[in-house]
C-alpha cells in the first residue's frame, strides 16, 4: 500500500474507466491502491466467472472487499456469486457475498420476498457465530431486505429484535455497527 488518496483515485477513474486491461494489470500488481483503482475501472461487462473468482479469492480487507462487491453487482453473475459466497468459510469472500445480497435487495425486483425470507432465516440463524466483517456485511443485508418492502420490514425488525446487538470490531476507527432495528425504522419512515 502506497497510501493514494480516495480522491486522487478518484481523479484517475474519470480519466481512465472503462480500461477493462488495465485494470487487470493493476489488480496482479497485489498492491492495495492498485486493486482498488482496478475496481474503480474494470467494465463490469467483461467481468467473467474466472475472473470474479480469482479477485475474490484475493481480497485481503474490508475497504477492499467493499469496492469489489460493487463491481460485482454490476455484472450479470451478481445473484450466482452471492448465492456462492454467503456461503463462504473465508471472511472476505463471505463478507462479499452478504454485501451481494444487500445489493440485490435494494436493486433487483425480479426477486420474491420468499427469496430474501430464506437469507433472514440464515442471518437471524449465523450472524452471532460468524467472522467480524461477515457478521457487518449480514447486518447490512438485513437492513436492507428490511428497506425493501412493508412485508419484509416487518420480518427483517423482527429478526433485528432476536438477534440484538451486533458486535464488530472496527479497529481503530470511528465507524459502527448500526442498530438494524432502529435503522429500518427510521429509513422506512423516510421512505414513506
Amino acid at each position: 500500500m502506497y497510501g493514494v488518496s480516495f480522491a486522487n483515485l478518484e481523479k484517475l477513474k474519470k480519466k481512465i474507466t472503462g480500461d477493462h486491461g488495465l485494470a487487470q494489470k493493476l489488480w496482479a500488481t497485489g498492491n492495495h491502491d492498485a486493486r482498488v483503482l482496478a475496481t474503480m475501472i474494470a467494465d463490469p461487462a467483461l467481468m467473467n466467472d474466472r475472473l470474479l473468482e480469482a479477485w475474490a479469492k484475493d481480497l485481503s480487507n474490508y475497504l477492499l472487499t467493499d469496492l469489489f462487491s460493487g463491481l460485482v453487482s454490476q455484472t450479470s453473475f451478481a445473484r450466482k456469486k452471492m448465492e456462492k459466497w454467503t456461503q463462504s468459510k473465508k471472511e472476505w469472500t463471505g463478507q462479499a457475498g452478504w454485501n451481494l445480497l444487500a445489493r440485490l435487495a435494494m436493486k433487483d425486483e425480479e426477486l420474491s420476498d420468499e427469496y430474501f425470507e430464506n437469507y433472514l432465516d440464515i442471518i437471524e440463524r449465523d450472524i452471532h457465530s460468524s467472522k467480524n466483517r461477515v457478521k457487518h456485511a449480514m447486518n447490512g443485508a438485513l437492513i436492507s431486505i428490511g428497506l425493501r418492502n412493508s412485508k419484509l420490514e416487518k420480518k427483517a425488525l423482527a429478526v433485528a429484535k432476536k438477534i440484538g446487538k451486533v458486535e464488530v470490531d472496527h479497529g481503530e476507527t470511528n465507524c459502527k455497527t448500526p442498530d438494524a432495528a432502529e435503522y429500518i425504522r427510521k429509513a422506512r419512515k423516510r421512505k414513506r
